[in-house]
């Protein structure tokens, strides 16, 4: 990841998350969006979301406040390694 929004993402996932080496990120960039997929270990699923999605929540509203305007939106996706 080598964008400012991305490093954004990656720093707050592994603020919260303890087994910071199982984290996975998949970026994928379609025609308006730029998806970014966080694929974490089932122990860290909760740490990461909050309790009613109030971490992730506060993730999303982070990344859209910090996404430039004239730039691709980002979709930040929080999944469980299979």
């Amino acid at each position: 990841m080598d964008n400012k929004v991305q490093e954004l993402i990656k720093f707050v996932v592994e603020s919260f998350a303890e087994k910071k080496s199982e984290i996975e990120y998949v970026v994928e960039e379609k025609e308006n969006v730029i998806e970014v997929t966080v694929l974490l270990d089932s122990s860290d699923m909760g740490k990461v979301i909050g309790k009613q999605g109030k971490i992730a929540k506060s993730l999303r509203t982070l990344v859209s406040a910090s996404t430039p305007r004239d730039s691709k939106r980002y979709v930040v996706e929080i999944k469980e390694k299979a």
